[in-house]
């Protein structure tokens, strides 16, 4: 734990004894308000506990998995998807908070603990958020309710400071308020219901983030691309394709060790570095454009790309389960796999048009985004065909490689690749 050596708000510190003013400068760090809009930290850097925070959505996002991984349908990817949607906006809330209005101090730590908390119980739920919902809803409830708060002391600071900004801030903090008492009476409906409300409140959040990237305000003003924000997107896309190797690891754990299930096991992680080369090379690390159009775009793009990458985790298992068959069951063929990296592919591109340097590399992107939709075409096919799991990963590894291919040809062309591009490790 550190202090600050100077008083952080109040200039006329006391000057008693050495115990009285290190109760004032203990009080002064606890206490410290948020930081208003328009006090952007350029320079931040993602602190330790915004990792141990997504780390913990790590563990809701497995138990959703495990739970597909156990039903694969369509209504079992159905459940998935409005649980990982969930789970997304939660995410999606804190991570902004941090990075737009926390600070280290003792009272943000504390806040977020209790949102720790919070989520650990809520992925005891998420294996079963469809049928033992209630619990599920009731923790998503009380994580609104702190997230609520949070953003209510932000919108007191806004009025204090920046009055511009209150019609916007008052309009969110309704929103989060109208969230808590949704998911509270969402509750208590029957389960099939409730998957639907949970839907129904997840395309609400969606229009709300893509309203607020339009309103004259909003997200343009409000908040400024960092280098820290785009680590923030980074970070949970990393979370997701741990899931990738989770899924390899867990269906090579149930499945008999021999040379064809380890082989498809790992053409199966192939088909997550393929994922990992084409965001990284062509969306990771580059700042999106400041307006709030694109900002909005790029930010709620990545759910997509992230519940696709996620569902295909779900999906490695049992692909592993039947490498000695000739042919890929429909459910894990084109509903998960092939389907999965399809909705990747497309999804990747309205993220790198919300970038700084798609209007600065035209002859990158239009070529680019031309590959995508041609790649998510054949990854379609591919899946509708149903070949043997090892086959089926390999042709997904190979359209993901060629997608990739494509990218590395342009940006060579535009002179942007090269040993500069991957200093760091």
């Amino acid at each position: 734990m550190q202090f600050n050596t100077q008083p952080l708000d109040n200039p006329a510190a006391p000057s008693g004894p050495a115990t009285a003013r290190a109760l004032h400068l203990f009080k002064e760090w606890f206490w410290r308000p948020p930081r208003p809009h328009g006090e952007t930290l350029v320079d931040r850097r993602v602190s330790p506990l915004e990792l141990l925070y997504d780390l913990v959505y790590a563990t809701v996002i497995a138990q959703a998995g495990n739970h597909l991984a156990a039903h694969l349908s369509v209504n079992g990817l159905f459940e998935f998807a409005v649980v990982f949607a969930l789970t997304w906006i939660a995410w999606a809330n804190g991570s902004l908070y941090l990075e737009l209005h926390g600070r280290l101090d003792g009272r943000r730590r504390t806040y977020f603990f209790l949102q720790i908390g919070i989520l650990a119980i809520l992925a005891v739920y998420a294996g079963d958020a469809g049928g033992g919902g209630g619990g599920f809803a009731i923790a998503y409830m009380a994580f609104l309710v702190v997230m609520t708060w949070l953003w209510y002391e932000v919108r007191r600071e806004d009025a204090r400071l920046h009055p511009e900004f209150l019609a916007d801030t008052g309009r969110y903090v309704v929103a989060m308020a109208v969230s808590v008492v949704v998911i509270l009476v969402s509750a208590f409906l029957p389960a099939e219901l409730r998957l639907l409300v949970w839907a129904i409140f997840t395309a609400a959040w969606v229009f709300l983030l893509l309203l607020f990237g339009r309103l004259p305000v909003g997200l343009g003003r409000g908040m400024t691309p960092t280098d820290s924000l785009v680590e923030r997107f980074a970070t949970i896309t990393i979370i997701v394709l741990g899931e990738v190797v989770f899924g390899v690891v867990d269906g090579l754990s149930q499945s008999k060790h021999d040379v064809a299930t380890i082989s498809t096991g790992m053409i199966a992680l192939a088909v997550g570095f393929g994922f990992w080369w084409i965001y990284f090379d062509v969306v990771g690390g580059k700042l999106p454009k400041p307006d709030g159009r694109a900002l909005s775009n790029w930010m709620l793009s990545h759910f997509p790309i992230t519940l696709s990458i996620a569902a295909a985790g779900a999906g490695m298992v049992g692909m592993i389960e039947h490498a000695h068959e000739d042919s890929t069951p429909a459910s894990i063929s084109w509903l998960l796999l092939s389907g999965a990296v399809a909705v990747g592919l497309v999804s990747l591109i309205p993220t790198w048009r919300a970038l700084a340097d798609a209007s600065r590399l035209v002859t990158v992107y239009r070529p680019l985004w031309i590959a995508a939709v041609a790649g998510a075409v054949a990854s379609v096919i591919i899946g509708w065909t149903r070949p043997a799991p090892w086959l089926l990963g390999l042709l997904l590894v190979i359209v993901l490689g060629l997608v990739w291919a494509v990218a590395v040809r342009g940006f060579a062309l535009a002179g942007t690749w090269g040993p500069a591009r991957s200093e760091a490790p």
